[in-house]
Formats: structure tokens, C-alpha cells, sequence
């Protein structure tokens, strides 16, 4: 591989303006592409085989009046005055609203807070604890992704118009919810990694390449997954981890190789000569592109590793992002080639260059190799202090809760309307339950009504069981059911549970429970299912592949074994941050709750790669240098030395990029940046610069023990570039011998 990337670096520079256009071509391609054939995205998450999702279906099949996947709107009024919502003023704002919304474009049914039954009975949502709350429900014949804006238009004026008259509205449900794309915050992210860049290379031009190959690649993600829009049902937060995870390892990547490219080019000295510069890029893609090759696939491995989950729209992240690395990975290696050629000299600063040209040896930073050389001396102290700091910031995940369902943020008006509910009618209005009867042939509806509505009766945890409704043939029952606790409290976790046991045994109709809150329990439970398989699974292949990469034993359990601690730590410090509460203030968390339930193994998956990456750059120099002779806390020093500087601004680079989406305004995006942030440091700085140089000088030689036979059947991927350099050690002895030859 290594001799390939070696060829494919070299050609790279010197057809630099062919492969330039190439990827113009490439970029511009799918920019028109994703014009001419980008559609909406779909903000809906799909669970099929689950019992919530089969009954909805059949929801929208048995009850097609309803608009099941139809939109709404819940507009909710609070008294300013005091008064009650049935005083005369107050009474007329709702009706006219009411109106107005029976004549909005798409509207499928409008229901007043003063609504009432054939019998005369109240079926608006009008509060008993406090007459000044009602709520307006509003449903509309499409879903929400399929609304025209002239109809969100109509009920955004309607619900301004009707404002400023001594009641409070607000408006809940799914129409005006802000799409989940990915925020503007990653702008920060790339002027910080833009600072550390100029500060690790001292050059500014030099300093802009990761920067844009990069955002190339992310760009050319975007496109295609907008252009996909014309053959998937995209979901609206496809987009985010590939953004996320796309533009911090596209950064490093570049970063790796142009790092090794200056190195080789500055220990050569010719940095004017064309044919220099080729010969050091095609030097720096063979060892260092190598190792951003085989850290790229292992991160691309673990994203589509989460299809094994079966959640469409979590394959759809893991896909995107794995695209986006591999596309990180092609340009790192061929564009970033191509640019420094067109650059030429100008890959080095004026004062760089002067300094080459007179041979003045660059006075490097040993902050490596003073680090490494405490570690050495003090492994037990540093290590004990690493893993004992890891492993009580990783308590709080022991009381870690998972829910899909975050809420809207409190500082919008979903997020208001959504609390005046709460206040007037109860947490559990904001996350009702649906019961849906198949009742089995001959069945009479009446009965089985009474039957489930009797079983209901038996369950703790339910607020209001609602009215029963028959369809039309008389085969489907249902009923709406609303919990004592909202959408995301464990209890109505556990109240969904108990329905489904206490109705599991009717033999006269088959029960389920659906709505949006049973949706979100159950994929949140196929997450939790899968957590520990998933965990496993990437445990045992990150140990595999670092005994290819490494030939040792215990280097992989080490390294593995780190990234379960860091992984551990990471959502430690989310439970402790976002759930409950602590330091909540300094990240901008206005809202508490349970983790979004995809959250960790998402990190486990991204938080694998990353931590290949760091251990496969900095200890490939450690072999090195043991492989050279040198003892094994010699090999440590040395190998850090020559390493760390590039490893830390990557890992700066990483946490810069992850920290900005801290700031978003999206609750699930906040938690995702801070959890990947903390990985970063607490894998980087913490794992891979302190206690695994701590272990491995304890363990001395052992580290790179293996088995004879089993280091005879491990295949040679040659990551470290070993079979190239003696190639071109080799020929560079050839060419000196018949130069030498040929004088005489």
C-alpha cells in the first residue's frame, strides 16, 4: 500500500493542475446535480418491524380521515388577567382564530377549547385547573414536510393577528418546528483550527490547505446527499454527523500528510527544486498517507457498523459520514498533493525558506519529548492518576437515561406552548398515547371497548383514557390514552410497557400502542438493545486491527481498552452536564433531560475512529524507533517526540470543530458536540498522551510480544511505510554506487 500511496503522491504533485480539474469537475458536478434534483428532506423517524410503527400504519390504512402522518397545530391561549378563557373577549379572540383556521389551505379538522359532544359534553381541550389555558387543535391533511408555505404563511399572520389582545399565544405541534440541518456554529470550529494550523505549521498558506480541502469535501457530501433527495426519504438530520465528523477529520488527515511533506521536504533542503518537492510529497503519502488510510477505514468501518442497528434514519447518518470520511481520505491524498505542488516553495514561510537554504536547523519543540520523558520516569504515578480521573468522571453514566424525545427548546414558542400545556392540562397531554384495536373477525367493537377500557382502569400511570372510536367498518378501535408524566419521563417508559402486557392476552382484538412518544420508546429501546453488542463488536475489532498494524498483543488491549474508558468518561461527563445539570450554565443548557437516545452509540462508533487514528500516529513512531534499537522508554521519548506536536493541534483541531456545535441552537446537535469534544479530549490527551505511554513503560519489551505463529499468519499491511523506505534507501545506494562507478 504504502509503495502505491508512494506513486499515487508523487503523481498527484506533479499532474497537479489534471488533478485539480478533476476535482472541479467532481465538485461542481454535484453541485448541479443536487440543484436539478434536490427534494425536501424528511424530518420523521421510521421504525419498521416495531409494534408502534405497524399500528400507526394501520391507523392510516383502517382510519385514511384521520390524516395519521397529517401535521398539527396545537395553539394555545393563556388568559393575561387573570380571567377565565370562557369570558366574553376572550371567548370571541378564540372563535375568530378558530375560523380563520377552518379556512386555511391543507386543514383537515379544526377543534375548539368550547368544542362540544353530540350529547352536549365538552370534548375541547379546555383547562379545569386553570379556566385561562385552552388550546386550539388544528390538523392538516399533509404531513409537515409536505406543507406549502403559503399554509404555514396563513397561520403564522392568523396567530399574529390574534396577538396583543390580553391572551398569550402560542404554537405547538409539528408545523412550525425549525428543521434539524446542521447550524452555522462550524464556522467557529474552522477559524480556531485555521489559528492552531498557522501556529503548528508558521505558515500561512500552508495553513489554509487542510482548512479547504476539507470544507471541499464536506461540500461535496452536502451536494450528494441533497441529490439523494430525489430517490430516499432523507431524513433532515442525515446531513449533521457528516458535516460534524467530515470537517475534523478532513482537517487532520491533511494535516498528518502536509506535516510529513514539509518534514521531508525541509530535511532534503531543495525546496526550490520541482523534482525535490515530488520526490518528499510522494515520501509523505507513502508513510503518512498510508496511516490516514487505514485510520479513515477504521472509522468508515465502525459508522457502517451502525446498520447493524436497523434504524433507517441512523444508517442514513452513519452512511453520510462514512462518505464524507472516505471523500476526506481520496482528497488528502491526491488534491492536497496537487495543491502543495501548485504552492511550490510557498509551502514554507520567507523566514522557513532562508533558514532551509543556510542550512540552519529548525529548533524544534521538545514538549514531546519532555512529556514522554516524565511519563517514562513516572509511569505508575501518571497512570494511576489517568485511569483513576477516567474513571470517576465516568460514574454519572450509571445513571444514564435515553429518550428520542428531547422537547422543544423552552425559548421558542413550541417550547411555551408546549410548557402552558403542561401547566393547564398536565405533563402528559404533550405526549398522549394512541390504542389501536384489530379486532379479530365477528368481533363486536362495543365489547371490546368495554374489555380494553376496563384493562386500562387496572394500569397505573394513566391520566384520562380517552373516548373510543370504531372506524366505519367496524374492524378498528381507537383510543386515545394520556399519561400521568410527559413524553420523556422513564415512567411513561415504563407505562407503555405495562399496556402492551395488560392487553397482550385479549383474545378478541390485537392491541397496540402507537403515537409519536411510543415511536420514540421504541426506537429508544432498540438503541439500548444494541449498545453493548455494538460496543463488543468494535472492541474486538479495533484490538484486530491494531495487531495488524502493530504485531503486538498487548498494544491492542491497551489501546482498546482506552477507548472504553474514554467512551465511559465521555458520557459521564454528558450525564453530568446535560442531564443533570451540572455546570449546565457555562455550555449554554437551558433545558435537563435524558440523553438522546442514538447519542451513545454514535459516540462509540465515532469515538473508535478517532482514537485508532491517534494511537495508530503517535505509536507507529514508538515501533519505529524500538524497531531502530532503542529501549523501550527510549523508543516512548522518541517516538513522542517526533509526534506529539502534530497529534495535539489535530486533536485541538478536533475539539475546536465538535466544542462549536456546542452553541447550536438544536438540543440533540449541543449534546453530540459536547459528548465528541469531551471523547476527543479525554481519548487524545488523557488516554493516548498519558496512560498509554505510562503502561507501555511498565510493561517495557513485552509490549511487542507476539506469538511466532501467530505473527507468521498476520498479514504485512505495512501502515508505517517499513517496505517503502528500505526500497528507497536501496535505490538511492544503487544510484550513489554507479554515480560513483561512473566517475571513476
Amino acid at each position: 500500500m504504502a509503495t502505491f500511496l508512494y506513486r499515487l503522491g508523487r503523481g498527484s504533485l506533479r499532474l497537479r493542475w489534471l488533478v485539480l480539474a478533476v476535482w472541479v469537475l467532481i465538485a461542481a458536478g454535484a453541485g448541479v446535480a443536487a440543484t436539478a434534483m434536490q427534494q425536501e428532506t424528511d424530518p420523521e423517524f421510521v421504525l419498521p418491524g416495531t409494534e408502534s410503527q405497524e399500528a400507526f400504519d394501520l391507523l392510516d390504512d383502517r382510519f385514511p380521515g384521520m390524516s395519521a402522518d397529517g401535521a398539527s397545530a396545537k395553539i394555545v391561549f393563556a388568559a393575561e388577567d387573570g380571567a377565565p378563557l370562557t369570558a366574553a373577549d376572550h371567548t370571541a379572540l378564540v372563535e375568530e382564530l378558530a375560523a380563520a383556521m377552518a379556512d386555511s389551505p391543507q386543514v383537515a379538522a379544526v377543534n375548539s377549547p368550547f368544542a362540544t359532544g353530540p350529547n352536549g359534553e365538552p370534548v375541547g381541550m379546555l383547562s379545569a385547573e386553570d379556566p385561562g389555558i385552552g388550546v386550539l387543535q388544528v390538523s392538516y391533511t399533509v404531513p409537515a414536510k409536505d406543507l406549502d408555505e403559503a399554509t404555514i404563511d396563513y397561520l403564522e399572520d392568523a396567530v399574529a393577528d390574534a396577538e396583543g389582545q390580553g391572551v398569550q399565544i402560542e404554537v405547538g405541534g409539528d408545523v412550525l418546528e425549525e428543521s434539524g440541518g446542521p447550524p452555522a456554529t462550524e464556522v467557529i470550529g474552522v477559524g480556531v483550527a485555521l489559528i492552531v494550523l498557522v501556529l503548528t505549521f508558521g505558515a500561512f498558506l500552508s495553513a489554509g490547505l487542510p482548512i479547504l480541502t476539507a470544507l471541499l469535501g464536506i461540500l461535496i457530501t452536502a451536494f450528494g446527499i441533497s441529490a439523494a433527495t430525489a430517490f430516499l426519504d432523507v431524513n433532515d438530520s442525515t446531513g449533521i454527523l457528516a458535516i460534524m465528523i467530515g470537517l475534523a477529520v478532513g482537517i487532520d488527515y491533511a494535516l498528518f500528510i502536509l506535516s510529513r511533506y514539509r518534514s521531508e521536504l525541509a530535511k532534503d533542503g531543495r525546496v526550490a527544486d520541482r523534482e525535490a518537492r515530488a520526490e518528499a510529497m510522494g515520501r509523505a503519502v507513502g508513510t503518512a498517507g498510508s496511516a490516514v488510510v487505514f485510520a479513515g477505514l477504521t472509522v468508515v468501518v465502525a459508522l457502517l457498523g451502525l446498520a447493524v442497528v436497523n434504524i433507517p434514519f441512523l444508517t442514513q447518518m452513519a452512511t453520510a459520514a462514512a462518505v464524507s470520511v472516505a471523500l476526506a481520505v481520496v482528497i488528502a491524498v491526491t488534491l492536497l498533493p496537487a495543491m502543495g505542488g501548485v504552492l511550490g516553495a510557498k509551502v514554507f514561510s520567507r523566514r522557513q525558506r532562508r533558514r532551509i537554504a543556510e542550512d540552519v536547523q529548525e529548533s524544534k519543540p521538545n514538549g514531546g519529548r519532555r512529556w514522554a520523558g516524565f511519563v517514562t520516569r513516572h509511569p505508575v504515578l501518571v497512570g494511576l492518576v489517568g485511569i483513576a480521573g477516567l474513571g470517576l468522571i465516568a460514574v454519572p453514566a450509571a445513571d444514564l437515561e435515553l429518550s428520542l424525545v428531547t422537547g422543544p427548546a423552552s425559548d421558542t414558542t413550541a417550547g411555551r406552548a408546549a410548557d402552558l400545556i403542561a401547566e393547564g392540562f398536565g405533563d402528559g397531554y404533550n405526549g398522549q398515547l394512541l390504542i389501536v384495536g384489530d379486532l379479530a373477525d365477528g368481533a363486536d367493537p362495543m365489547a371490546a371497548i368495554q374489555s380494553v377500557t376496563d384493562e386500562l382502569g387496572g394500569v397505573d400511570g394513566i391520566a384520562a383514557v380517552g373516548r373510543a372510536l370504531p372506524n366505519e367498518a367496524g374492524d378498528t378501535v381507537l383510543i386515545a390514552v394520556i399519561p400521568e408524566t410527559g413524553p420523556a419521563d422513564a415512567a411513561t417508559t415504563d407505562l407503555v410497557h405495562a399496556i402492551r402486557d395488560a392487553l397482550a392476552a385479549d383474545p378478541d382484538a390485537a392491541w397496540s400502542v402507537t403515537g409519536s412518544t411510543a415511536m420514540s420508546i421504541d426506537i429508544s429501546d432498540r438503541l439500548s438493545d444494541a449498545l453493548i453488542p455494538y460496543l463488543a463488536l468494535v472492541v474486538v475489532l479495533a484490538a484486530l486491527i491494531l495487531m495488524l498494524v502493530f504485531r503486538s498483543i498487548l498494544v491492542p488491549l491497551m489501546a482498546t481498552l482506552g477507548f472504553v474508558l474514554s467512551v465511559g468518561a465521555a458520557l459521564g461527563a454528558l450525564v453530568a452536564v446535560f442531564q443533570w445539570g451540572w455546570g449546565a450554565g457555562l455550555f449554554g443548557v437551558e433545558d435537563r433531560g435524558p440523553i438522546m437516545s442514538m447519542m451513545p452509540i454514535l459516540m462509540i462508533g465515532l469515538v473508535f475512529g478517532l482514537a485508532m487514528d491517534y494511537q495508530i500516529f503517535l505509536v507507529t513512531r514508538v515501533r519505529e524507533a524500538h524497531v531502530l534499537g532503542a529501549d523501550p522508554r527510549r523508543a516512548i521519548v522518541e517516538g513522542y517526540g517526533h509526534s506529539s506536536r502534530v497529534v495535539v493541534a489535530a486533536a485541538l483541531i478536533m475539539i475546536s470543530v465538535f466544542g462549536a456545535f456546542i452553541l447550536a441552537d438544536q438540543a440533540f446537535i449541543a449534546s453530540m458536540g459536547f459528548g465528541l469534544t469531551m471523547a476527543v479530549v479525554f481519548d487524545a490527551v488523557v488516554v493516548r498522551m498519558a496512560v498509554i505511554p505510562a503502561v507501555m513503560a511498565l510493561i517495557g519489551r513485552g509490549s511487542w510480544w507476539i506469538p511466532k505463529w501467530l505473527n507468521r499468519i498476520l498479514p504485512n499491511v505495512d501502515v508505517e511505510g517499513e517496505r517503502l523506505q528500505k526500497r528507497l534507501a536501496e535505490d538511492g545506494a544503487e544510484d550513489e554506487t554507479a554515480f560513483v562507478g561512473a566517475a571513476k
